[in-house]
């Protein structure tokens, strides 16, 4: 039998903020000024969900390009930009937040400032208050379950009572391997193929939805299980 939960984590990028597609165009432009070309599909299949240390240890490994840091530096500052003029809530999020009873968070592979700007710019940011966590709070980013651990464990809410709600193959991992329920979340513009629908429900999450406005009642009738 399910405990009740006690506390939802939020991943941000594809679950609050709409901004997957603006990432990925950043980052293909910047791997191509490195001397390497992958398409959109093999980037969402290599990095979606995955903390910047984790993408740049894909990129060397499996695609021999090291972006040093002059070259992050620039990624950063387009991808912020490119933030701060298109950059769009998810549909429904803000209010279905404000009808959450239930404690939340955010825990996302991006940077703290990162999170913060997406969370600003889409005026989610009084949501969250402080309660917004960073895979660079931990050794260990996505798919490793250490960031959703540091979260309950902040949050003071035991795992098995946390229920996650993620968008990335990465993410739904780390989230099984760190004991959590977890709904993936197939609303982002960048999850509209079905092969991506299919690979996602292929990793077993415990609900699969794509309208934000669906959540209240897929944790209410997670609660009466």
């Amino acid at each position: 039998m399910a405990l009740p939960p006690g506390l939802i984590i939020f991943d941000c990028d594809g679950v609050l903020v709409d901004s997957e597609p603006l990432s990925m165009r950043v980052l293909l432009e910047t791997i191509a000024e490195a001397g390497a070309v992958i398409d959109v599909a093999q980037g969402y299949e290599s990095f979606l969900g995955r903390s910047l240390a984790s993408t740049t240890d894909t990129l060397r490994d499996d695609y021999g390009v090291d972006l040093g840091s002059d070259a992050l530096d620039r990624m950063r500052e387009r991808l912020y930009a490119l933030f701060r003029r298109e950059l769009q809530p998810v549909p429904g999020v803000a209010e279905t937040l404000a009808g959450l009873a239930l404690p939340f968070c955010v825990a996302s592979s991006s940077q703290p400032e990162r999170i913060r700007l997406s969370l600003d710019v889409t005026g989610l940011r009084p949501f969250f208050g402080d309660h917004i966590f960073s895979a660079s709070m931990v050794t260990h980013g996505k798919p490793a379950p250490d960031l959703f651990l540091h979260a309950a464990r902040e949050m003071r809410i035991a795992p098995a009572r946390c229920i996650v709600i993620e968008d990335s193959p990465a993410g739904v991992d780390a989230a099984k391997r760190a004991g959590m329920p977890v709904f993936a979340f197939t609303g982002g513009s960048h999850a509209q193929a079905p092969a991506h629908r299919r690979f996602i429900e292929s990793l077993g999450p415990d609900r699969v939805f794509e309208r934000m406005a669906d959540l209240p009642e897929l944790l209410r009738g997670w609660a009466e299980k």
